[in-house]
């Protein structure tokens, strides 16, 4: 007799399987990560689930869920939540989730915000140049992703059908619309590049860094759900 787990198996759609990101950064998630989303507050949740509902919506109609992280420099949170978002999607297996980054003016990928990211344990390759297409290692099964700063409507990014996701209150006032977008929500985050030259430079950058992680993750276990 054929197990009924067995004949359901062959009626059910196919999933996409979830890939195994790199020990580093795994270790980094399960010991940091995951209890960082039990403090994520009820207000961040509201916005973080409007984003997961994109990525189902979109899932659902077949496409690709574009999410493009906006904020003024383009050069530590939105390049932050391009990665994580990235690393998220490919842990739960959400292959149609492509993430992008860019700002109202294109400056540099911040020195600080990359050591961050190796903190966390990526590997972040960085060619020399005024504003150089670094490279962030997720995981040996997908290609890396590339991170440079940009504006927002770069030709790099999606044009259209794509969710903006404005991660400083600046881009957000001076982004009422963002032309292309199917959605467009605030999830603004406290810039770590106020303690730039301070003792507590790592720390802020390494809290910001957490953050975002946390709520990627969370948007992502959302979407897979």
């Amino acid at each position: 007799m054929i197990p009924i787990a067995l004949v359901l198996s062959f009626l059910s759609p196919p999933r996409s399987m979830p890939h195994r990101i790199h020990p580093e950064i795994q270790r980094y998630v399960d010991q940091q990560v995951i209890p960082a989303m039990a403090e994520i507050p009820f207000d961040r949740k509201e916005s973080l689930d409007l984003i997961a509902a994109f990525v189902k919506d979109r899932k659902a109609e077949g496409a690709t869920a574009d999410l493009t992280f906006i904020c003024t420099h383009n050069s530590r949170r939105s390049i932050l939540g391009q990665v994580w978002a990235a690393t998220a999607a490919c842990a739960f297996g959400l292959d149609h989730v492509r993430t992008f980054s860019g700002g109202t003016e294109a400056t540099a990928f911040n020195p600080r915000a990359i050591e961050a990211l190796r903190r966390a344990g990526f590997h972040v390759a960085v060619p020399k140049g005024d504003n150089p297409r670094c490279t962030v290692a997720i995981s040996k099964e997908r290609a890396t992703e590339p991170c440079w700063s940009k504006r927002y409507n770069d030709p790099a990014n999606p044009q259209r059908d794509f969710c903006a996701v404005m991660t400083c209150s600046e881009a957000d006032k001076n982004c009422p619309i963002v032309f292309g977008a199917l959605d467009r929500i605030s999830l603004p985050y406290q810039d770590p590049k106020e303690a730039d030259g301070t003792p507590e430079e790592a720390a802020r950058y390494d809290e910001r860094c957490l953050q975002i992680a946390a709520e990627m993750w969370y948007v992502m276990q959302q979407s897979a759900q």
